[in-house]
């Protein structure tokens, strides 16, 4: 089946992230995204899309910061709430029930009940017409100590990261679950050496 080459999105499963950042009037901002990635193995860098006329994109060039926030199934109740538009002195946390996880290194409040947290500073941007790409340094990454596994994944199966897929009417939710098969980064190297090995010791 060929399709319209803007429908990609209803093949490729995405991440669902909450960004949470605080405007120059202190207002507490949460907005969903799913064009989020990290970029290349092992830096400290994501990459999010956005259009040009969101309040985070404004918030995140004012302050310079954001907390991406990754939620479980359990609040895909949340998604379209904070996604309306709602007035900009209004508190998202307030207004859509979520409560704030207290950031380390950045003024941004993480969001409570997500699995993990990456809190970033703005390295850089890069805008087109239709869009910006932010450029964000995780400067703090935590995660919930129960869905941390002792080799350096998620339990998935605890975890339940939130995901979803496009329709031509709006969002599929789903989750993702293991496949039993594991391949060692070692193995794509000669002499089977990773040699970034080193930046994964804790």
């Amino acid at each position: 089946m060929i399709l319209n080459p803007c429908k990609r999105e209803s093949f490729m499963v995405l991440p669902v992230a909450f960004i949470s950042t605080i405007s120059p009037e202190g207002i507490r901002n949460i907005a969903p995204y799913s064009c989020v990635m990290p970029v290349l193995r092992p830096l400290d860098l994501v990459c999010v899309a956005s259009a040009k006329t969101r309040d985070t994109l404004a918030n995140i060039r004012a302050a310079g910061e954001f907390v991406l926030n990754f939620p479980g199934t359990d609040l895909a109740d949340k998604v379209i709430p904070t996604a309306r538009f709602s007035p900009p002195d209004a508190d998202e946390f307030e207004l859509d029930g979520l409560l704030e996880k207290p950031s380390v290194q950045v003024k941004a409040p993480g969001i409570s009940g997500c699995y993990a947290w990456m809190e970033c500073r703005l390295a850089k941007e890069y805008e087109e017409e239709q869009y910006v790409l932010i450029m964000g340094q995780v400067v703090h990454l935590e995660v919930a100590d129960a869905v941390y596994l002792p080799d350096g994944s998620l339990d998935l199966g605890k975890a339940r990261p939130l995901m979803m897929t496009g329709s031509n009417r709006g969002m599929k939710y789903c989750s993702v679950r293991g496949i039993d098969k594991f391949d060692a980064f070692a193995s794509i190297f000669p002499h089977g050496k990773d040699p970034l090995a080193g930046k994964y010791q804790e």
